[in-house]
């Protein structure tokens, strides 16, 4: 046997609950990122730098490991998700590409990412992730997917002038649009996969900000901390309570 060999799948099946937790990540990485570089004034670079250490140190864990585990699966996903957030407001304010140059830029990178993926192993599905190498591609795919996201989320909330409830509403309506078409169409379970789960960012992104900012930018001003805590407290719960498995070749 290989030594990048896992034989089995440790990454999570997708289900209802996976999108579920999905959102409440996206939305935990929002309001979890702004607290570190807004709240505690740390700003973009340092947060940047401190989640980059953390999404290090996951990857490192999750391919280490010899099994499926939830909670480290998940813990990876919210540490992709607060990196997103600081590397994309980084990248769009600090840097000053701006919110169009930013979901320019990430969209290149996220397409490399999936066509490199896709020469290497043929294959990009979630349920493909069975060696190092392919757990390596899709980790990598989802950091850029991550950060596209809330660069997506800003964009069409500032700049095009959508607010945050415009936002919600966008971005939650072409998520219909992919349960429809996962219904109702034979387009490729891989190809909706990829584009759920590059929505599903900026729906967090829009709703964390709904959350948090102040009620005269469009939000309820509701504690960055509080807001992390309770999304937190919640992903935890749905842990604990439903059981959630390693996606399989039926995914």
């Amino acid at each position: 046997m290989q030594a990048t060999q896992t034989n089995l799948s440790k990454v999570p099946a997708v289900t209802l609950l996976f999108w579920i937790l999905k959102i409440a990540a996206t939305t935990l990485g929002e309001t979890g990122g702004d607290a570190v570089t807004m709240s505690m004034d740390l700003g973009y670079l340092v947060g940047s730098l401190i989640f980059t250490a953390l999404f290090v140190v996951m990857v490192i864990a999750q391919i280490s490991a010899r099994a499926f585990h939830p909670w480290l699966s998940w813990a990876k996903i919210v540490a992709t998700t607060t990196q997103g957030t600081t590397h994309a407001d980084f990248a769009d304010r600090s840097l000053g590409i701006g919110y169009a140059g930013g979901v320019a830029l990430l969209s290149t990178l996220l397409a490399v990412s999936l066509f490199v993926w896709y020469r290497a192993a043929g294959t990009v599905s979630a349920s493909s992730v069975t060696t190092r190498k392919a757990e390596s591609y899709y980790w990598i795919t989802i950091m850029f997917s991550q950060t596209l996201g809330t660069a997506l989320g800003d964009w069409t909330a500032d700049s095009e002038g959508l607010g945050f409830g415009g936002g919600t509403l966008l971005f939650g309506g072409l998520l219909l649009l992919v349960v429809g078409a996962y219904y109702l169409t034979r387009v490729s379970r891989t190809v909706l996969f990829w584009i759920a789960f590059v929505l599903t960012r900026p729906l967090g992104a829009v709703v964390g900000d709904l959350l948090d900012k102040p009620v005269a930018s469009g939000g309820i001003a509701i504690s960055r901390y509080t807001a992390s805590a309770v999304l937190l407290v919640f992903m935890a719960a749905c842990l604990i309570i439903f059981r959630q498995n390693a996606a399989s070749a039926k995914d």
